[in-house]
């Protein structure tokens, strides 16, 4: 039934792209291959007078984008971090969109906040202004509690946003689907996958409380760290539809001018912004994701203030670790240790030759390290490792490339203060910290006894699961059993031996 309503919509986005002179740019950034540039442009030349102008001022691809709504300027910025499927050149060109779009009416904005809280606004909030800023999804007012007279950012999605962008969902999957069938070169690229991790964000961003849990979990993470502050969610005045959070003040941190006016010292604040970035990913494995000027405050105190955390980062424990020798591998230029811990981690497959891999690897870190102070960037390395894993067999690995991707946005806000900081001075006593509590002999003792907890939580099942075992070996094919149970038997065995070791070691000690 909505096989024609998705043509539709693929025809005008056609139409756009051809009318904004957006087409070929886009076909050609992507290296799109022939059966798929001739279907596009069957979709937009003949019916080019049905696409939107767009704003003229604009370059074609971010005109045409812009022109064609919330969801395809959300999506562009999503892929403006994926450039293993856009290309590098286009991907840098979509971290040009500008997320701003005319407010809706404060009427309507005070009606949905009535709907969702189920009481009058002027009960809850008082001065509530007109809209401040408006986005594809949401806009934000200033306001005062009724109760307690704290300001207040209220953030109110936009009427009927989940709709259209659902609308537009459906005409991106279509046209995944097409592409692949057009072309299945282009599975590699894996669009359907795109799609559908382009939907898993966006929804998570139409939900406001999700946004206020991740904004509640990053204020835990981060309540310590010195010189940093991030608005926290009123719970109890935020729902699907609003969130209600602390109104920070602060001087944009694009104003550089107006930041040293202010008498804050920016190339202190550019190495505090690239080492809290840092410790967020490493330490913590969960980092704001769109750390861009726009989201970013200098309080009065000298604070940096960050908004807006509809888009994070996660890296597991283990993810983490690797990535930290990688990096300290680097800064100390021993690129057999980086080769050795990509093999170890299983990242390059074990039948590639070690000692070419660090030879590659040094091709990469060298250049780097022989550039002045302005031109060392931990995003170009990431870049530049990406680049030759991926020529050794290693699959694209998505948390590292929104890292790389985040790191390149943090870098340009960094340079913007100080333009010729060094990246490896003020990476490196956050990843020298990192090892040091992570990878001695406490991270060590934290492991065995997290293996403790583990064996305790599963404890009361261990007679059955063993008593089952043994039942099985009683079977006729007592041979195989064995073989099974041996396997099964001995490493749980032995790491309940090992964990009864270290537990008598520390009482013993």
């Amino acid at each position: 039934m909505r096989g024609p309503h998705n043509i539709w919509r693929l025809i005008r986005t056609g139409a756009t792209f051809q009318r904004t002179g957006a087409m070929g740019a886009a076909l050609d950034a992507m290296a799109a291959p022939p059966r798929v540039r001739l279907a596009a442009r069957i979709l937009g030349w003949p019916f080019a007078w049905l696409g939107y102008k767009g704003d003229p001022a604009l370059p074609p691809i971010t005109r045409a984008i812009t022109a064609l709504g919330p969801a395809y300027i959300k999506f562009g910025q999503i892929m403006s971090t994926r450039p293993d499927v856009v290309g590098a050149d286009l991907a840098n060109q979509l971290r040009m969109l500008q997320d701003r779009l005319p407010p809706f009416p404060t009427r309507t904005a005070r009606a949905m906040i009535e709907a969702e809280l189920g009481r009058p606004v002027d009960t809850m909030f008082i001065d509530f202004s007109e809209p401040l800023a408006a986005a594809s999804i949401a806009q934000v007012h200033h306001a005062r509690r009724a109760d307690t007279g704290a300001e207040v950012a209220v953030k109110v999605l936009r009427p009927g946003i989940e709709a259209a962008f659902r609308r537009d969902l459906d005409a991106f999957h279509f046209a995944a689907n097409m592409i692949e069938w057009l072309s299945p070169a282009t599975r590699r690229l894996r669009p359907r996958d795109v799609v559908s991790h382009f939907e898993s964000v966006v929804m998570g961003e139409l939900d406001l409380r999700l946004e206020a849990a991740s904004a509640s979990e990053f204020a835990e993470n981060t309540k310590n760290d010195e010189g940093f502050s991030i608005p926290r969610p009123h719970w109890e005045l935020s729902g699907r539809q609003v969130l209600t959070s602390d109104w920070m003040h602060g001087i944009p941190m694009g104003d550089v001018a107006a930041v040293r006016a202010a008498g804050h010292d920016t190339d202190a604040i550019a190495v505090r912004l690239i080492q809290l970035f840092l410790g967020h990913a490493l330490r913590d494995g969960f980092f704001h994701a769109d750390m861009h000027q726009g989201n970013l405050r200098v309080a009065a105190d000298g604070d940096i203030v960050a908004f807006d955390f509809g888009i994070m980062g996660e890296i597991d424990e283990y993810a983490r670790r690797v990535y930290a020798e990688i990096i300290m591998g680097f800064i100390q230029r021993d690129y057999h240790r980086v080769a050795r811990v990509h093999f170890e981690a299983g990242y390059v497959p074990s039948d590639r030759n070690m000692a070419e891999f660090a030879r590659a690897l040094r091709a990469v870190g060298e250049p780097i390290f022989g550039a002045d102070a302005s031109r060392i960037s931990m995003a170009n390395l990431l870049a530049y490792l990406l680049e030759v894993t991926e020529k050794f067999g290693m699959q694209t690995r998505t948390e590292l490339i929104l890292l790389q991707r985040t790191m390149v946005v943090v870098e340009g806000v960094a340079r913007s203060l100080d333009p010729q900081m060094n990246m490896w001075q003020a990476a490196r006593p956050v990843v020298e910290a990192y090892i040091r509590d992570n990878l001695g002999p406490r991270a060590a003792a934290r492991d065995m006894l997290r293996i403790i907890q583990t064996l305790g939580r599963f404890g009361p099942l261990m007679p059955d699961l063993i008593e089952s075992r043994l039942t099985e070996l009683a079977h006729p094919t007592r041979t195989l059993r064995v073989e099974q149970g041996r396997g099964f038997l001995w490493p749980l065995a032995g790491v309940a031996l090992l964990a009864l070791g270290v537990v008598l070691g520390l009482v013993a000690g």
